[in-house]
């Protein structure tokens, strides 16, 4: 049975016979092989033959935790930045598209000192909202209807998706990329004799990138925002409440960006924003897949050490979070069943708490669980619970949530949790519950390496956070966890002083919403 097949016996027996066919955890390594490049671009080979093909990418060590404010979303819309183009691609005349996108450079200048002038009505009371056109000034609309010609004039010479076309065309896949609060990453899977053609491309989008359509794309990132925040009934709330539990660490924005930053971010900001955070030093590209490390290494140095190192350091994160001394709580009304969520401070990623705390997360969470057996199953003031650790890159948290069961109160599912924490903190937990958890810890990270795609990924996260080699050393530190560090960590982190409480209760008027299957 391939790893990829359905198995329907429990997880538990499942784990039981993966430990015993492969080893230890601690036996279970990814041979990675780590290079430097001239110009300080990191390069990570992992040489497997199982399958013709290779998983490429690469992680910018950057992510809206980078920003700042007036910047916050920067990050992200490079993410769309980044499929615009070259010199080459994306083009059919580059001369006059450079010259296009001087004139609208030109033009938002302009633009820019009628907005500043615009904001100064704003905070008089003159004017209701910034991104209304039925608000700005006469002059402001003049601006926008001569730059959205120019946008026009531009799209004559656009070639749209070329970088995807190409790449896709010579039988590559899974093309995409994503943003989070402490990375970028860029990714696809090629035929394994298509390397040099990888090279070039994702070379030449560093290199030389175009950030064709720049000011227009920031309607798409607009466009996603709405989809996935103002639309969805928790979409708002969700993000004031993450910005009420972060008081100075950088993640108390929305990767996406508070909606007045997106709108003003500048064509030169984002040169020095790029200059800064996509220098070879602050990039780690990594192969995984069908190829010889020798002829792969070449390859890379071939067309990545053509890349200036850069003259910027990106700088790292100073400021830290306080500690907590009182709870915080958030009260709101919303389209939605009543339900509550929880957060408290604990430890970034590669903390030596860490582990024992996503052990606690997994304790508590899943079917198998202790909150849904007690809230769920047994008193049954819950429909769904979860719980867990997420350990970014300078901070961390640990949540619990809980949706509340019709006739039921928030309040008894937020005590519900208190108690099974309780519990936890004082009574250890026992040896075969411990050990079950361990093996599904054991069977997700087999899983998770059986395969070019979820071993790139893989690589991708931990050298994102910090450190790749948690791959192969991550699994030992879980297993190392005892009943006694996991009491300790409950007892240490989730007291009452360092939580956030946000209970939502349904908005008068609107029905409920269907509740889960269980």
């Amino acid at each position: 049975m391939t790893p990829h097949q359905r198995c329907d016996k429990p997880i538990f027996l499942l784990s039981c016979l993966l430990l015993a066919t492969i080893g230890p955890a601690s036996a279970q390594k990814v041979p990675v092989m780590e290079k430097t490049l001239s110009n300080g671009l990191r390069l990570l080979l992992v040489e497997r033959h199982d399958e013709p093909t290779i998983a490429g990418g690469w992680v910018a060590h950057v992510g809206s935790s980078n920003e700042k404010p007036g910047m916050t979303g920067i990050a992200h819309l490079f993410e769309h930045m980044m499929f615009k183009g070259t010199r080459t691609i994306g083009t059919s005349d580059y001369e006059k598209d450079q010259a296009i996108l001087k004139q609208q450079e030109e033009v938002r200048d302009e633009m820019r000192s009628e907005e500043c002038q615009m904001r100064k009505r704003l905070r008089r009371g003159e004017m209701d909202d910034l991104l209304k056109p039925e608000d700005w000034t006469p002059r402001y609309r003049e601006l926008q209807a001569r730059f959205k010609q120019l946008v026009e004039d531009e799209r004559k010479f656009i070639v749209k998706n070329e970088f995807d076309r190409l790449l896709s065309g010579a039988g590559a896949s899974g093309m995409n990329a994503f943003t989070s609060e402490d990375m970028t990453a860029y990714f696809e899977t090629v035929p394994s004799n298509k390397l040099e053609l990888w090279a070039w491309m994702e070379s030449e989008r560093i290199f030389h990138p175009v950030f064709r359509e720049f000011y227009s794309e920031r309607d798409v990132v607009f466009e996603e925002r709405r989809m996935r925040t103002d639309s969805t009934p928790l979409g708002k709330f969700q993000e004031q409440f993450n910005a009420m539990f972060w008081e100075s660490a950088p993640y108390s924005w929305p990767t996406v960006g508070w909606p007045s930053d997106i709108a003003a971010i500048s064509k030169a900001q984002a040169d020095e924003f790029y200059a800064t955070f996509y220098a070879p030093p602050n990039i780690t590209l990594i192969l995984v897949g069908d190829f010889k490390p020798e002829a792969a290494e070449a390859m890379v140095r071939k067309y990545f050490e053509r890349i200036p190192r850069g003259s910027k350091t990106a700088p790292d994160v100073k400021t830290l979070e306080p500690k907590q001394m009182a709870e915080k709580r958030m009260h709101a009304e919303a389209d939605t069943n009543p339900q509550l969520q929880i957060l408290w401070h604990t430890v970034p990623f590669g903390h030596k708490d860490s582990y024992a705390l996503e052990i606690l997360g997994e304790l508590l969470s899943n079917r198998t669980g202790r909150l849904y057996k007690k809230l769920v199953l047994g008193s049954g003031v819950a429909t769904d619970v979860g719980a867990g650790q997420n350990s970014q890159k300078w901070e961390g948290s640990f949540s619990a949530s809980g949706e509340v069961r019709e006739g039921h109160k928030p309040e008894e599912v937020e005590q519900g949790i208190y108690n099974c924490l309780e519990t936890l903190k004082l009574e250890p937990v026992p040896a075969s519950e411990l050990q079950k958890v361990k093996n599904n810890f054991a069977a997700a990270e087999y899983r998770r390496l059986s395969a070019n795609s979820p071993i790139l990924m893989h690589l991708i996260e931990n050298d994102g956070l910090g450190d790749w080699r948690e791959i192969n050393e991550a699994g030992p530190k879980f297993q190392a966890v005892t009943a006694a560090e996991v009491a300790r960590v409950a007892g240490k982190y989730l007291t009452p002083e360092n939580r956030t409480v946000a209970v939502y209760t349904r908005k008068a008027g609107t029905a409920p919403k269907t509740a889960a299957k269980e």
